[in-house]
């Protein structure tokens, strides 16, 4: 199917009125659109999303379009999974977390892998909950998503194996020989990424190195063996699961500027020093409105040196209370983001992080910001459904 644009300028002028039908392929109806709304004998007037609808072949005579503004009607019942996976992409997933998986409602949407075909833990195989003591090793809770991502036959992304947050004090508060604390990463990673090994697609083995001026990030791995932790890391990660995709995950380098460059200068470094690399993760936790615009540039700059890409903790936070205009916009940021994967071959899918509002971590984390996904509390779609089919389809 041709990709078309969700974004159309305001109809400033006087539109004639197209008599008839609109022939097969035609447009048929979408805000703004005072054209013919019925298709000609053979073809039905589908909803491509809320601005345009096409006369595509089909059984039905003519059909009349609705022309609705931010719907709550999926554009497309196939499912954002199997749109992505018929475009090329390995697949369309979510994050989860334990504690809403007692919501059956909830996970009932999650397990449907026309939707999702990835799962990722928000938290369950983070440091501080796989190995709280050192050489204590519990993964409980990560089995649990491991359980469930088997199941449904849907893709598990690791995340994640060394990140300055959501460590135990052992570890953050440590005070480590550098030989000691490279024993500590291998111990680590090794452990949990050979507990997982054969059901892992990928591991966001180092997570957020850089602070937002493209300088290291200050904590206890890089105060004690400066850069050469993360290849520490990645060696370990690779010895225990040869066959999983080793990434390392940031956010804000999804623009030129300096933090995306000290990305890049890092991954070609780790190349050039034969230290094993297979992706980059964009985190894309953007705001409506402020979508960067260089993003598929900026992907195609790690796409370049052989890396994969993925967008890997995808939501577009508004300030509330939500109005019409905040959530059509939102539809047409999640659908340009998603062109931006849809548009470089190596960008091999999307997560969302978390599909719902209900479970968003977005309302704790900024104030008086959320209703950053795309299923709203009620685990209704919300126009930025609609805007990720466009870019899918």
């Amino acid at each position: 199917m041709m990709k078309l644009s969700a974004t159309f300028a305001v109809l400033a002028g006087f539109i004639p009125y197209a008599l008839g039908q609109a022939q097969e392929w035609g447009q048929c109806g979408g805000i703004g659109w005072t054209g013919a709304t019925t298709c000609v004998s053979g073809t039905t007037c589908v909803v491509v999303n809320s601005y345009y609808s096409q006369c595509q072949p089909g059984t039905a005579t003519s059909t009349t379009s609705t022309t609705t503004t931010a719907s709550t009607t999926p554009s497309s019942t196939a499912g954002l999974n199997t749109l992505a996976k018929a475009a090329g992409k390995l697949y369309f997933g979510s994050a989860t977390d334990n504690p809403e998986l007692s919501d059956s409602a909830y996970v009932t949407i999650l397990s449907n892998s026309k939707e999702f075909g990835q799962i990722t833990p928000g938290n369950s195989m983070k440091w501080d909950a796989t190995e709280p003591t050192r050489g204590t090793f519990t993964f409980t809770n990560g089995d649990v998503i491991a359980n469930l991502a088997k199941t449904n036959g849907q893709l598990l992304r690791g995340h994640n194996c060394v990140w300055h947050n959501q460590l135990p004090s052992w570890v953050s508060s440590g005070s480590f020989t550098a030989a000691d604390l490279t024993t500590v990463i291998q111990n680590h990673c090794g452990t949990v990424v050979g507990h997982y090994k054969g059901q892992v697609y990928s591991w966001d083995v180092v997570n957020e190195p850089f602070n937002d001026d493209g300088t290291w990030r200050s904590d206890v791995f890089y105060n004690t063996l400066n850069t050469t932790y993360v290849s520490i890391a990645l060696q370990a990660a690779r010895a225990a699961d040869p066959n999983a995709k080793l990434y390392i995950n940031d956010y804000n380098i999804e623009n030129s500027g300096a933090k995306a460059t000290a990305m890049l200068n890092l991954v070609k470094q780790l190349i050039a020093d034969g230290v094993p690399i297979d992706g980059v993760g964009f985190q894309c936790h953007f705001i409506v409105g402020s979508v960067p615009t260089s993003f598929q540039t900026v992907l195609e700059q790690f796409t370049a040196l052989g890396l994969e890409v993925a967008i890997t903790e995808l939501d577009i936070r508004m300030t509330l209370p939500e109005t019409d205009a905040l959530l059509a916009q939102q539809a047409k940021d999640y659908q340009s983001v998603v062109q931006a994967c849809m548009n470089v071959e190596k960008c091999v899918g999307i997560t969302i992080w978390d599909y719902t509002d209900k479970y968003s971590w977005v309302p704790s984390t900024f104030s008086g910001q959320g209703a950053a996904c795309p299923w709203d509390s009620n685990l209704t779609i919300k126009p930025a459904y609609n805007g990720i089919v466009a870019a899918l389809s």
